[in-house]
């Protein structure tokens, strides 16, 4: 390797790498100096080594001290130089992780691991999701991407901020798109509804266009976008002004002490909807027998998906086909 390539090498290497490899280099000359100035005193190369660690640290043990004038100036140019390259290495390092949790709590550092799930955008419903994952899934690795925060407390919340357009391709590589599994796309509350839809389409196009095979669930307010956001790859479409309008229907025309909404998201915080096969036993046997079944395992057995048709409540005495599947509410567990 001639010079020129290894100053090329070196000047693009990372400044703590960079500064790490100077000042081993500083302590391993100066070691080997005092040892051949002074073997009896310095017996093996290590015992060099160690007192110019000891000496350009300025710790100064004292357990070697150079005894000749031409070591005790070796000893000199070490305090002076060695000592103010570690003194200058362990101040960049401070000031390099005080600048790294700044760029954290700003979203400037790109996201590397991987199967984690992204979210698009920042509001209470995210908020509120973040903290039901870290109760009932604390090992889930979530990444926010979001245009309008400057700063997130990380430490508060224990995310990956990505700051920029959930939209725009160099907002989705910094988040590791490629190796994401899954993406949520929130509407944003500052833009009118239509504005919103087009936003989280938008979104939704950007990141399917980057992963093929990522689950995307899309929040869409108006109904003339659903077909649009399907068309954009969608998997999963939350109509929330339509489950927001059901419940108050249900909330406006109730009867007695049970409230709707306070009901549901009690029920939907602590209980999970799972869709299962039918357990070969079941096979042949009714719906009301099933249901027995599965309320000994303290789980709910709301219907079944019959031939593409979903039927909550059926029949008790609907006999279970093979290629059924069945709809059964279950407690949410870590």
């Amino acid at each position: 390797m001639s010079v020129h390539t290894f100053f090329q090498w070196y000047f693009r290497t990372p400044v703590f790498l960079r500064l790490l490899l100077t000042v081993a280099f500083f302590m391993v000359f100066f070691g080997v100096i005092i040892h051949w100035i002074e073997p009896e005193v310095f017996p093996t190369i290590f015992d060099g080594i160690w007192w110019a660690i000891i000496t350009g640290s300025t710790v100064g043990y004292g357990d070697f001290v150079p005894v000749t004038i031409i070591g005790k100036v070796f000893g000199i140019l070490l305090i002076i130089a060695g000592g103010g390259l570690v003194t200058f290495y362990m101040a960049t390092v401070s000031s390099s992780t005080v600048k790294y949790e700044q760029d954290l709590s700003k979203g400037k550092v790109e996201y590397r691991g991987a199967g984690h799930v992204i979210f698009i955008g920042w509001n209470e419903r995210t908020k509120q999701l973040i903290d039901m994952i870290r109760e009932f899934s604390p090992n889930e690795k979530v990444v926010l991407v979001d245009s309008t925060l400057e700063t997130i407390p990380y430490k508060e919340y224990s995310i990956h901020y990505v700051q920029g357009n959930g939209s725009e391709d160099e907002t989705l590589k910094r988040a590791n798109i490629n190796q994401a599994r899954a993406a949520i796309i929130t509407s944003d509350p500052s833009m009118k509804e239509r504005q919103a839809d087009q936003a989280s389409i938008l979104a939704t196009v950007a990141i399917r266009g980057m992963n093929a095979d990522i689950f995307i669930i899309s929040e869409i307010l108006t109904k003339e976008q659903i077909t649009n956001a399907k068309r954009a790859g969608a998997n999963t479409i939350v109509r929330s002004n339509d489950f927001m309008s059901t419940l108050f229907f249900h909330e406006l025309y109730r009867k007695g002490h049970v409230k709707p909404f306070d009901t549901l998201v009690s029920q939907l915080s602590t209980q999970q909807y799972k869709q299962l096969e039918v357990p070969d036993e079941l096979i042949g046997e009714t719906f009301q027998t099933c249901s027995f079944k599965f309320m000994e395992q303290e789980e709910l057995l709301l219907g079944i998906e019959k031939a593409g048709e979903i039927k909550i409540n059926p029949p008790a005495k609907l006999t279970l086909d093979k290629s059924d599947r069945l709809l059964v509410l279950s407690a949410l567990r870590q």
